[in-house]
């Protein structure tokens, strides 16, 4: 009588091909496989160190410098990383070297800026260094067009989506977008998500703001995260407003020709 295979496959094995998730892996008695076991030990411990890897500011700055950009660098009121993640509160605000650096330049300029553009490490370095200057380089070059005033790029270490609204309001920006690492998921350990508030002013709730997620090479291509948010910004501009009272209705048809488009297998 012939040996029956240890694994059994699941019948859905072909589903696999349209998405990351972890489907049809099918089965070892009443266990997972070693193979899919294994993997997905593997994409935690990715994720894990995503939420615990430092951001190389210096490197970013310098990056973002030869790319033709202004930069101030910036630190929270959190000190170091498990500061950071035992205590969001202190992610929220700048500490008092940075809050000074801030007003400094806030003199310096006193009519302001349109907008304020913050990149902070959030919950994944990771994903701020691959895709924060690539996305920042595709909107630019659509704001230019607009001509709208942009700050210095903010760099800051530690920071939670919130800050945004404090480094805004010191610099007298109309708008803020902060961008940041995500946290992590086991099949997307560098998302990169962009949070756009109008009016920004320490206080504000989640709910005035609009956000724009999964930006990466394997989610949302730079060029539509830009044009969302090239829409969002003149639909604010125009309505005094945003967050969950502004909606995200920007066509998206003719923005990234090349990018391929796949529809929802449940309904072809």
């Amino acid at each position: 009588m012939p040996d029956r295979p240890t694994t059994v496959a699941n019948p859905w094995n072909h589903l696999r091909q349209l998405t990351p998730a972890r489907i049809a892996l099918g089965r070892a008695g009443a266990s997972l496989p070693t193979d899919a076991q294994l993997d997905f030990q593997f994409a935690h411990a990715q994720a894990r160190d995503a939420v615990h890897l430092a951001l190389d500011t210096e490197a970013l700055a310098e990056r973002l410098a030869q790319a033709g950009f202004d930069c101030l660098q910036l630190h929270s009121a959190a000190a170091d990383r498990n500061t950071y993640l035992q205590r969001p509160d202190l992610g929220r605000r700048l500490d008092e070297a940075s809050a000074a650096t801030l007003d400094r330049h806030a003199t310096a300029h006193p009519d302001g800026h349109d907008l304020a553009v913050v990149i902070a490490d959030g919950l994944s370095a990771l994903a701020v260094e691959r895709h924060a200057l690539a996305l920042l380089t595709r909107f630019t070059e659509q704001a230019a067009v607009d001509g709208w005033r942009l700050a210095p790029i903010c760099l800051v270490q530690q920071g939670r989506v919130a800050l945004g609204d404090e480094i805004g309001e010191r610099l007298g920006a109309k708008m803020t977008v902060m961008l940041l690492g995500e946290r992590p998921g086991l099949s997307s350990p560098d998302s990169l998500g962009l949070y756009f508030t109008y009016a920004p002013k320490v206080g504000r709730t989640d709910a005035d703001r609009n956000c724009i997620s999964n930006i990466r090479l394997e989610g949302l291509s730079y060029n539509l995260a830009a044009h969302r948010l090239l829409y969002l910004m003149r639909e604010a501009c125009r309505r005094q407003l945003s967050g969950v009272k502004l909606k995200d209705d920007a066509q998206m048809l003719s923005v990234d020709d090349d990018a391929p488009k796949h529809g929802n297998f449940l309904l072809g």
